[in-house]
């Protein structure tokens, strides 16, 4: 919490405001749900647009695999109980993409219930009633996306 009691500081120094560390967090919280509606009023800002980008989930390529074949097919015994040798690299790799992906399915899951989202990544009413943004185009919104 070092760093958030830096923010009010910061803060005060700015502005001449003096905010505890809650009201700190509170106020980011108010701009992280705003800017996720602002995004949704663009056209983006759903769980469609959390996805990384294919290479983060790695291995890509057949080359990358097998540079650290040791490694990977590690992870594919202790994380997924597959016996690696009977398989292809492309198979290896396959698998191995399937269950990266579907953690961070999981990931985001969590993510999205711990800010009071719904499945989709969209922030709930409920969630701008409380954080006191439920401007009347902002509610709009939000009851479309639910």
């Amino acid at each position: 919490m070092a760093h958030v009691e830096n923010y009010v500081k910061l803060f005060y120094a700015v502005t001449g405001r003096k905010v505890a560390v809650e009201d700190m967090i509170l106020m980011s919280e108010r701009v992280y749900n705003f800017q996720r509606i602002f995004n949704l009023r663009m056209g983006y800002g759903t769980r469609e647009h959390d996805t990384v980008p294919y290479r983060a989930v790695g291995p890509v390529t057949k080359e990358e695999y097998e540079s650290r074949m040791e490694r990977y097919d590690k992870q594919l015994k202790e994380k997924l109980g597959i016996d690696p040798a009977d398989k292809s690299t492309e198979e290896k790799m396959a698998v191995l993409r399937k269950y990266r992906e579907a953690e961070y399915e999981k990931l985001k899951d969590a993510v999205y219930k711990r800010r009071g989202w719904g499945l989709n990544g969209v922030p709930t009413v409920e969630k701008a009633k409380q954080l006191g943004i439920d401007f009347p185009e902002v509610m709009e919104l939000l009851q479309r996306r639910a």
